[in-house]
C-alpha cells in the first residue's frame, strides 16, 4: 500500500498564542486513535515553532544557515502525518477530518503527498 506524508501547513502570525484548547487536542486525540486503529496512522507530530528552528540553505555554491523566525513566509510547517492508504483519496479523507476538528481561529492546510517507494 502506499504511504503518504501529510505536511500541516500553519499561519503562525494568525494561530492562538496558548496553543491548542483542551477541547481542541481531545477531538485530535480521538482522531488519531481512530485513524490508528484503522491501521492508517505510520507517525504524528507537531512541530515546535519557527522561532526554534533552523534553516539549511545550499545555492549551489554555498551553504547558509539561518535561525528563525522566518518573518518572510506566512505559512510554516507546523506537523505531519505519515499515513499507509490504500490510495490518494483516502489519505485525503483522513486529511479533511484533520483540519475540520480544529477551530475557526485556525487557518491551515494539508498538503498530501505521496512517498516515492523504491
Amino acid at each position: 500500500m502506499p504511504r503518504f506524508l501529510s505536511l500541516v501547513r500553519v499561519d503562525e502570525s494568525t494561530s492562538p498564542a496558548q496553543g491548542p484548547s483542551p477541547e481542541l487536542m481531545q477531538r485530535m486525540g480521538e482522531l488519531i486513535e481512530e485513524i490508528t486503529k484503522a491501521g492508517v496512522m505510520l507517525d504524528t507530530a507537531g512541530l515546535h515553532p519557527t522561532s526554534q528552528g533552523t534553516r539549511v540553505h545550499w545555492d549551489g555554491k554555498e551553504v547558509s544557515v539561518t535561525d528563525g523566525p522566518f518573518t518572510e513566509t506566512k505559512e510554516v510547517i507546523g506537523g505531519y502525518a505519515l499515513m499507509q492508504c490504500k490510495d490518494k483519496a483516502e489519505a485525503l479523507e483522513w486529511a479533511k477530518r484533520f483540519v475540520k476538528v480544529h477551530e475557526e481561529e485556525f487557518s491551515l492546510t494539508c498538503e498530501v503527498r505521496e512517498i516515492m517507494e523504491g
